[in-house]
């Protein structure tokens, strides 16, 4: 006899697999195929392990790392909103919040509220955890887009400006990470891959 909480913890590893089907707007390095939710959560954690040590702050990396591999999983149910949509504000919402307790509330009572909870502290963005998870969550698609001649900044024609306000929060996880990012735009720009509006 299977015990309750497996047959739930099963059932949530099945539904999970959903986010393999959510597709986002940059592409893989150097590629022309976009990139799904479960491969940025994967790529996230893996950056994760391998920059822990520019934090500015001494970090749990357990606990970034279940912010990072579970911090989309909302999407299977609100989908994902691109960062530059003018249209919607990409912020924690009521529709990301039931997604959260619908997907969730699958695992058995306890392990829900952790990843309930793990999911609110990423999004608030306070902790030093969360700074940084949010930091590797900017930093990808920024090497995903210099790395395909502009990437969704040239496909949607986001200018310089919303790049840089949008990226500058790397430097709440990591002034390392963010000095590097901040050359990386500039660089972007010098290239001619990142538009300066000129108004």
């Amino acid at each position: 006899m299977q015990s309750d909480n497996l047959l739930k913890q099963v059932n949530f590893i099945k539904e999970i697999d959903k986010l393999k089907y959510i597709q986002r707007k940059t592409k893989l390095f150097n590629s022309d195929r976009n990139e799904n939710d479960a491969e940025h959560s994967w790529h996230l954690a893996m950056m994760t392990i391998v920059l822990a040590e520019h934090a500015d702050h001494a970090i749990d990396v357990l606990k970034v790392l279940k912010m990072v591999l579970i911090h989309d999983i909302v999407e299977i149910d609100a989908g994902d909103t691109f960062i530059y949509d003018t249209l919607k504000n990409h912020t924690n919402t009521d529709q990301e919040l039931m997604a959260a307790k619908r997907i969730f509330g699958l695992l058995p009572q306890e392990q829900a509220e952790e990843f309930i909870a793990i999911w609110q502290e990423f999004e608030s963005g306070v902790t030093n955890e969360a700074k940084f998870a949010k930091s590797m969550d900017r930093f990808e698609p920024l090497l995903q887009n210099t790395s395909n001649n502009g990437g969704t900044w040239k496909e949607f024609n986001v200018p310089y400006e919303k790049v840089y306000d949008k990226k500058k929060a790397i430097k709440d996880g990591s002034a390392t990470i963010w000095a590097y990012a901040e050359n990386l735009i500039n660089e972007s720009v010098d290239k001619g891959i990142l538009l300066k509006d000129t108004l």
